[in-house]
């Protein structure tokens, strides 16, 4: 994937503030950022930027979790593996969430 410079610095501020950069081969397209449990997909925008593709989500295991809400309450799902959705785990994904927003925001 070929990225701008300033495409550069923005995962170069994403890491300086604690996020992983991480690729998923599902989601070749796509640039994973990842801090404790969470994880979110960003899409290189011809712009010059990067927005977020989806939603922000926790991990299970080393896949991205869909939340999903069932009989027994909510998880985070990958396949047929599942954990979860905690009230811990939703704040931190929340919280992870702002700050990825933020990171993204444009400098001046």
């Amino acid at each position: 994937m070929d990225l701008t410079p300033h495409q550069a610095e923005i995962l170069e501020r994403l890491q300086s503030r604690g996020f992983q950069i991480v690729s998923f081969a599902m989601f070749g397209n796509y640039i994973g950022a990842r801090k404790g449990n969470c994880v979110a997909l960003l899409a290189p925008l011809a712009t010059d930027g990067f927005k977020v593709f989806g939603e922000p989500t926790c991990m299970v295991g080393e896949n991205l979790g869909a939340l999903v809400k069932q009989k027994d309450g909510a998880w985070f799902v990958w396949k047929k593996d599942r954990v979860e959705a905690t009230p811990d785990r939703i704040t931190e994904l929340e919280q992870f969430s702002a700050e990825l927003a933020d990171a993204l925001l444009p400098t001046v």
